[in-house]
């Protein structure tokens, strides 16, 4: 198998190529994004310059490149349109008339802020933050395309994400941690991610919806993460429950609670806790 992966210089994107660099079925890797260290050059701002000839014996693209900030989508809207939007919708026009099947990152931001919804593959998007909107208007673009399928991610926990990367660094610090409460998402975590992704590049046929909604089965909040962590480290994390200012759910809900009708039907990841899914992640991490 041929792979291409945009925006290969990204934090899911740099698992993603550890993996794939070890899989013998996998022939080749095309890293597209800004960097030095691409095989191809891709400015989504500038879509039109990319050669798109790169993309004609490839069997599979995974297209991880956007602006993820929920405040950046916000407070720079036109660029950040220019981009999630504009930009990506060029490239998988390509991508799609020289027959690839490409993998788009979406997000749970797609379906809105509901009071007391629970979201699956079957729920209409109705996105109402900006970033949500972006990624809505790609998978409204391609939907009925069959070189086209979205994986919809939640909240995507690891060593390196954000908020566990400032845990950890306040436990070297000896500083006390400010958890944002509330805030609930069904966390996933990174190794699974990559599974869902190498999945879909085996079974493209066999998975008959466009979308797939990559979700642990449990409403986790930050203030679990840390107890979770405590788990893992001792107690050592210090932390206090603070509550954020109204500013900071303008642009991302309180609560997005997201399931998957597939993700147990086609078998593609195993039936586990939030608890057994972040302990098998934080294997091997020291402090």
């Amino acid at each position: 198998m041929k792979i291409g992966i945009v925006g290969s210089d990204g934090y899911i994107a740099g698992y993603l190529l550890s993996h794939y660099q070890s899989r013998d079925y996998v022939e080749e890797i095309l890293c597209i994004d800004m960097s030095e260290k691409a095989d191809r050059f891709l400015d989504l701002e500038h879509p039109e310059a990319f050669d798109y000839d790169a993309l004609n014996n490839l069997d599979y693209i995974i297209f991880t490149a956007a602006i993820s900030g929920p405040d950046s989508c916000a407070d720079r809207f036109d660029t950040c349109w220019s981009i999630n939007v504009t930009g990506t919708k060029y490239f998988i026009k390509e991508a799609v008339k020289r027959q690839c099947r490409i993998l788009f990152f979406s997000s749970d931001a797609v379906f809105g802020d509901i009071p007391g919804a629970i979201y699956t593959e079957a729920s209409e998007t109705k996105a109402q933050t900006p970033y949500g909107r972006m990624k809505k208007a790609v998978e409204d673009e391609f939907i009925h395309s069959p070189y086209f399928k979205a994986i919809r991610l939640s909240y995507v926990a690891s060593a390196q994400d954000r908020f566990i990367s400032y845990c950890r660094s306040c436990i070297q610090k000896g500083e006390v941690a400010e958890v944002f409460h509330p805030f609930y998402r069904n966390c996933i975590v990174v190794s699974d991610v990559v599974k869902v992704v190498e999945w879909m590049g085996l079974h493209w046929t066999e998975y008959q919806p466009a979308v797939l909604n990559v979700a642990g089965k449990e409403l986790v909040s930050r203030i679990r993460i840390a107890d979770e962590l405590n788990r893992i480290f001792k107690d050592r994390l210090q932390y206090k429950m603070v509550l954020p200012e109204e500013s900071f759910y303008k642009n991302r809900p309180r609560i997005t609670q997201m399931e998957s009708i597939y993700l147990g039907q086609y078998a593609i990841l195993r039936d586990e806790s939030f608890t057994e899914k972040i302990q098998r992640e934080m294997e091997g991490i020291e402090i």
